[in-house]
């Protein structure tokens, strides 16, 4: 991921600090979010203000961005000025009907592979618990959200039904869909896609940035 970061941080102009946060089966749910939550009250800490603060992630990094926010706003934290999330897996119980309707066109996942890697995560457990599955979580009172998925990917679901669930709690919620594309395309540098997803990315930030400074 490291490549990504730096064409991230080229084209939004931004520092990123990028964790290594404990991964499961060795360390399953609540470990990820703790770490990121406890991330995030440091960048406070050190004086970084919240509106000048994006939260990102991509995959199960997107799912994780999200649930970050559910939980520092249930725990009366100051809230970053923006999220970004690419490719976000937000439904650990795979019920998207994505899942089966793009199995043949998705070259990156499968629906064997999340049910494992979904199993590690949540540990004991539901899967579908609004801090593991943040589709399901409560989603009022979030800043502003930038997504974007493949259009040929499993997940793609996850991604509108997320849309459509932050609009219903009055929330604002970018959703750019690339047609033909697979899993965190972004990861692929010579894609003219990708330039152009960084470009948003860039563009959301400042937009979103310009109208929390604002207000």
């Amino acid at each position: 991921h490291r490549e990504l970061l730096a064409r991230l941080a080229f084209s939004t102009r931004r520092k990123i600090l990028a964790i290594d946060y404990r991964l499961a089966p060795e360390h399953p749910f609540p470990a990820a979010l703790e770490d990121a939550t406890a991330a995030y009250r440091w960048l406070l800490a050190q004086g970084f203000k919240p509106a000048h603060v994006a939260i990102a992630g991509d995959s199960a990094g997107g799912g994780l961005a999200l649930a970050a926010l559910a939980a520092l706003r249930d725990a009366g934290d100051p809230l970053p000025g923006h999220a970004l999330c690419f490719s976000p897996w937000v439904d650990l119980s795979l019920s998207g009907a994505s899942v089966q309707d793009n199995a043949n066109a998705d070259p990156i996942l499968n629906a064997a592979l999340l049910e494992r890697f979904a199993g590690y995560y949540a540990g004991q457990q539901a899967i579908n618990a609004p801090l593991i599955s943040p589709l399901f979580a409560d989603l009022r009172g979030l800043p502003p959200i930038l997504v974007q998925v493949g259009g040929d990917e499993i997940l793609l679901d996850d991604a509108v039904r997320l849309a459509e669930a932050v609009r219903n709690s009055g929330g604002t919620i970018q959703l750019n869909v690339f047609p033909g594309l697979f899993h965190v395309f972004q990861l692929i540098a010579f894609l003219p896609e990708t330039t152009e997803a960084l470009r948003q990315a860039a563009e959301f930030l400042q937009a979103t940035a310009a109208v929390s400074e604002s207000g």
